[in-house]
């Protein structure tokens, strides 16, 4: 078997940001994970807490010299035993040589697992210990208290659907990523502008496929939508002084050290004209090697 990677042998430690997402089963962990995904940390989930260390120095000696890397792990009950119990431990040795650890707790209450659980059908990790869903869920978190003590942040997820958990995630680790992260929004300006928006477009102006009886109950994202709106000049006109004002201002922002830039387009129903740019606009900048999120508000 081979021994554990001494965190000595970690290379530019203080250039690794290192998660560790952890807590209640059915909390959102894979959506945190998946959120980090996005913004290119590298994700591995379950992994024993004894491999932690040779993870860390595996992606250190592959990143090149000054290079920024991000590693994102996902611990629950199925590392039950002595894995939690080691957990502080090792996390504490790898900030004392530099490496970056932050440890996230995602939580919930009881009764909103239970429904959770009732409505997916799925099985708790415990119950294979012959215990009921409410007593797997003691259970567990008698087994996290030591995760729990020690988490840098403690998410609550009982009132967040999927979309705003994975938000809110991105959100708060966006500046560990190189570059600049993107948020961009769709939202319909009957319900209100997005509080959180650096920048508003407004969509209204362009031809709407909400009068289109085919494509009413479609969304920007359907096929039908993007060729009605790719055939009018005004949508592609639209498209291209957005992205020359963007090109023009963003640097601005990551020069000034901003890590993460909201770009909110609204439209009257945030479904066809809003979508279909944020999709598009998205796309653009992810093709440019930027990182690019998605958040439709009235999709959700």
């Amino acid at each position: 078997m081979n021994q554990p990677v001494p965190p000595t042998e970690i290379h530019q430690p203080d250039a690794i940001h290192l998660v560790v997402l952890t807590g209640m089963s059915g909390g959102g962990k894979t959506v945190a994970l998946r959120a980090l995904e996005d913004l290119e940390f590298y994700c591995v989930d379950n992994l024993p807490t004894a491999l932690l260390p040779e993870l860390v120095a595996a992606v250190s000696h592959g990143s090149a010299p000054g290079k920024r890397r991000n590693i994102a792990v996902g611990v629950d009950v199925r590392n039950r035993g002595e894995d939690f119990l080691r957990m502080p431990t090792v996390l504490s040795e790898l900030a004392a040589v530099g490496v970056q650890v932050h440890l996230i707790f995602l939580d919930c209450r009881d009764e909103v697992l239970i429904k959770r659980y009732s409505e997916t059908r799925r099985r708790h990790p415990l119950s294979a210990l012959g215990l009921s869903l409410a007593d797997a869920i003691m259970e567990e978190r008698k087994l996290l208290r030591p995760l729990i003590a020690i988490a840098e942040k403690v998410i609550d997820s009982s009132e967040l659907n999927v979309h705003q958990l994975r938000r809110l995630v991105a959100t708060d680790y966006a500046e560990a990523t190189e570059g600049l992260t993107l948020m961009f929004q769709s939202f319909a300006f009957r319900r209100g502008l997005p509080l959180d928006a650096d920048f508003v477009f407004d969509a209204r102006c362009l031809p709407n496929p909400h009068w289109e009886p085919r494509l009413r109950p479609l969304s920007g994202k359907d096929g039908p939508v993007r060729e009605y709106l790719e055939s009018q000049p005004l949508v592609e006109e639209y498209f291209n002084d957005t992205v020359r004002w963007l090109d023009a201002w963003l640097p601005r922002f990551e020069a000034d050290d901003r890590s993460y830039v909201t770009i909110a387009i609204g439209c009257t129903g945030g479904r066809h004209r809003s979508v279909y740019l944020v999709e598009r606009l998205a796309a653009h900048y992810r093709a440019r090697h930027e990182g690019a999120l998605t958040f439709h508000r009235e999709l959700e």
